[in-house]
């Protein structure tokens, strides 16, 4: 059978297409083309005798054959129940994947064009033996498999059994002819989250990146079997990772992959760009280098939907190579993030530039040289997955006509509302917020990972400095020195809380016999402990060119919520959170952030952190400021304060901090030591020592709800600081509406949390939204959006003279009502979307 475009479009939900425009792939329909398919598998995994003879490849072909030489080395001292030393099989899924992991790897030198292995037939039917004595003896029965890690045998081991048998197809075909199909089967049986063995759309396992991998797998399996309705059907189902998501109209109800404003998501509700995400385009530009020439149909409009990918959903998130922490999930407590991450985008986009139209193709090639120079770590191309890629890479940072260009301008604010994130760039900086939602999870943890993670979706935010190592400032040190519970942003109750390892002595909490049914994998287990979402509505903002404004009310979890409820187990230990509405207007030259209502509840203290910055052991670290009286103050304790003004001169990183409010403000500098393993199991027990500043301030317990209301002043000197507030001022500040002013900037900006009319300044507001105006040059500029994304419609009435209609977003309309114009949005199903309205 033949998949036209007109199946594959019929496959595409209809509000994708509207949106992204559908994939265009059609199945390798002839034996000639499966041939290309496997082909073109091969020269991705392994290279080709040109691109491998390229210098800038060598050490990448050079660790392929060392790896590969170590491998066989643990083959050669494999004890019994073993395939490698040191990896006993039949109870740890783990030893299993790298086993099959290792028997890929040696595959994959014999058939790597310059490897002193490549074509070396005794090795590779030691490779295909080795599958069969593996399938033998602890795949062959499918009911003793299937323990530990679902991920290992629906996505793990098949991926690089399937990888091995493409690179081994000839010889495996000589030398054991049904072990291919024998294997297909088996793995089909693993595939137990599907149906029949193959993949279900309705399943939770089955969406995303996840789903890519699954697929790509298939593909491959068919070709190598000459089952065309299994690639027919892998590549259907693989078409509906690429169609945006809309809310509204939730197809098998998937709320993993990529939305309209740029937000991806994965496990239904993780903000997930910066893990998933950037596996998820990995899988996609492979899959357009495997299908290419390898069918009728072209993968044009596929390759069209990744440039959108790149440009408004990667490019927001990384600032100078660093890939922000707001979208990594558990993945934040790793080792190796950060830059890492951006080298494996780096090598998908490289990949992708090959078969974009040519403008495309020389702006994501000037992107990955922007990408390349602006990191203080150089893209390591040598650790790319494909040879051919290093290739491309070299030429292109060495081609002295493509001029390194960022796919961001210098000025951008970027509301990634169905995720819950918002990032602010400018010159010299990026600020980067992570919320929740009940439509989004406070944080991840899993497997060990991301132990302490509590407090990281509740308006914690990052202050990336420009010209600065990212790794020195953020990453994995950041969350192993800094307090869970004093991330900068985040208010939090003061009390102690506990990972779940020590909770329940495992990584996970067990209790099958519960209705609930808590298990490692079960939806229970994810819904209150892996990834759990917040309780409140609000959680949103408004966007006006690059300025932008977000609110959210700080809520329970879901488990503290079902807990009272009587709903979850006795043993099941839950946390009240701290209450507090929070909003924050990004300008500039400086972030306002407000908070009022805040209480700890319960008897409890609660604490809200301005900022913690971590610095070297050995970094020369200044704290200077002035009290309200106007005395000058310097070092750490509590006090009056006006302004403060962190310096590491060391690395010449600057942050002012302006109280625009009478607090008493407390400043902290402490030495912490503590290893990496604190805040993931599977870290290096790896002692860091980092200088911790922190700055806060106490909201003790009785003391009734509190406000706070300050600026972030990046890269300030003394000077600046001492001038403010100057044009900076807070309108009104109380759980019902949060509003500022700047005047140079001729702005207001207000976030309405509550029901009926509320006023900040010359505007009316009716009910919840998010709204920005700004007046120039008898130009009024207004925004509005629906942070709720409940309402059908908003409205604003900009008071005065009546306003004369300039040019407005579909769905706005404008009408002259008694002392005023009213700019009415129609909110309805545009999920957080800011309406713009320019009037005269």
């Amino acid at each position: 059978m033949q998949l036209t475009r007109r199946h594959v479009l019929s496959m595409i939900p209809a509000a994708g297409l509207l949106t992204v425009g559908a994939p265009l792939l059609a199945h390798a329909e002839t034996p000639a083309n499966r041939d290309r398919l496997l082909a073109n598998t091969v020269a991705m995994l392994a290279g080709t005798a040109s691109s491998n003879t390229r210098p800038e490849v060598s050490p990448r072909v050079a660790a392929i054959e060392s790896t590969a030489r170590s491998r066989l080395a643990d083959m050669a001292d494999a004890g019994v129940g073993e395939l490698f030393a040191g990896r006993p099989l039949g109870s740890n899924d783990t030893n299993l994947r790298r086993t099959t992991t290792s028997l890929y790897e040696i595959a994959l030198a014999t058939r790597t064009p310059g490897s002193g292995l490549v074509d070396d037939v005794a090795i590779q039917r030691q490779v295909i033996d080795g599958l069969a004595w593996l399938h033998e003896h602890y795949l062959a029965d499918h009911d003793a498999g299937y323990y530990g890690n679902w991920f290992n045998w629906e996505i793990g081991f098949p991926t690089d059994v399937t990888r091995a048998f493409v690179l081994l197809a000839d010889e495996v075909a000589a030398h054991r002819p049904d072990l291919v199909a024998t294997y297909v089967t088996t793995m089909d049986a693993y595939l137990r989250a599907g149906v029949d063995g193959d993949v279900d759309l309705d399943s939770r396992f089955h969406t995303g990146a996840n789903l890519a991998d699954i697929t790509t797998n298939r593909i491959l399996q068919g070709a190598l079997i000459g089952d065309e309705a299994r690639i027919t059907k892998a590549i259907a189902d693989q078409a509906t990772v690429f169609a945006t998501i809309d809310p509204y109209n939730l197809q098998h109800g998937v709320t993993d992959g990529y939305y309209a404003d740029g937000s991806f998501i994965q496990h239904h509700s993780v903000a997930y760009t910066g893990s998933y995400g950037k596996g998820l385009l990995t899988r996609v530009v492979q899959t357009v280098k495997i299908l290419d020439g390898a069918s009728q149909a072209s993968t044009a409009d596929l390759v069209e939907v990744v440039i959108g990918w790149v440009r408004n959903g990667f490019a927001p998130l990384i600032y100078e190579g660093w890939m922000m922490e707001v979208v990594k999930g558990r993945a934040v407590s790793r080792t190796t993030t950060g830059y890492t991450d951006v080298r494996v985008i780096a090598e998908a986009i490289v990949d992708l530039s090959g078969y974009a139209p040519s403008g495309d193709a020389r702006e994501l090639e000037a992107y990955v040289k922007h990408l390349d120079g602006a990191s203080p770590e150089k893209i390591d191309a040598s650790r790319f997955a494909s040879p051919v890629s290093i290739a491309r890479f070299a030429e292109i940072v060495g081609d002295a006509e493509i001029v390194a260009a960022d796919l961001n301008a210098d000025e951008r604010n970027v509301a990634f509302d169905a995720m819950d994130r918002t990032v602010h760039r400018r010159p010299g900086y990026a600020f980067a917020l992570a919320r929740n939602s009940d439509r989004i999870s406070k944080y991840e943890y899993m497997n060990g990972e991301n132990l302490l993670p509590w407090f990281q979706g509740d308006g914690a935010y990052y202050l990336y400095l420009a010209g600065l190592d990212q790794s020195e400032c953020y990453g994995v040190d950041y969350y192993t020195t800094v307090s869970p519970y004093r991330l900068a942003g985040v208010t939090a109750p003061v009390e102690e809380r506990r990972s779940i390892p020590d909770l329940y002595g495992e990584r996970w909490y067990e209790n099958p016999d519960h209705p609930l049914e808590f298990y490692s994998s079960s939806e229970s287990q994810n819904t209150y402990v892996y990834f759990p979402r917040g309780t409140n509505v609000h959680s949103g903002g408004a966007t006006l060119g690059t300025l932008g404004a977000v609110g959210m009310v700080l809520s329970d979890d879901v488990g503290y919520r079902d807990k009272q409820e009587g709903i979850l187990p006795e043993d099941f230990v839950v946390y009240q959170n701290a209450s507090a509405t929070k909003s924050w207007f990004m300008f500039d030259d400086e972030i306002i952030a407000l908070a009022a209502g805040i209480d700890g509840l319960s008897g409890r203290d609660a604490v809200t952190t301005l900022d913690s910055r971590i610095a070297g052991s050995g970094d020369d670290v200044q704290i200077t400021g002035a009290q309200r009286d106007g005395t000058a103050w310097s070092g750490t304790g509590e006090a009056p304060l006006a302004w403060v003004r962190y310096l590491n001169a060391t690395r010449g990183a600057a942050v002012g901090y302006v109280l625009l409010d009478d607090q008493d403000v407390d400043v902290t500098l402490d030495r912490v030591t503590r290893s990496r393993r604190a805040i993931r199991l599977s870290n290096p027990n790896t002692q860091v020592t980092k200088q911790v500043f922190g700055l806060s301030v106490e909201h003790p317990a009785g003391a009734g709800p509190a406000s706070l209301a300050y600026a972030l002043v990046p890269n300030a000197d003394d000077d600046t600081m001492a001038a403010y507030p100057g044009e900076l001022s807070v309108i009104r500040n109380n759980p019902r509406v949060q509003a500022v002013k700047h005047t140079g900037l001729g702005v207001v900006a207000a976030n309405v949390f509550a029901d009926g009319t509320q006023q900040a300044e010359r505007l009316s507001i009716d009910g919840p939204a998010s709204v920005i105006a700004r007046r120039r040059d008898g130009v009024v500029e207004l925004s509005v959006s629906d942070p709720t994304m409940h309402r059908e419609t908003v409205s604003v009435t900009v008071r005065g003279r009546p306003l004369t209609l300039e040019s407005a977003d579909d769905g706005v309309t404008v009408s002259r009502v008694p002392g005023g114009t009213m700019v009415t949005a129609e909110t309805h199903h545009a999920y957080g979307k800011s309406f713009t309205v320019t009037l005269t």
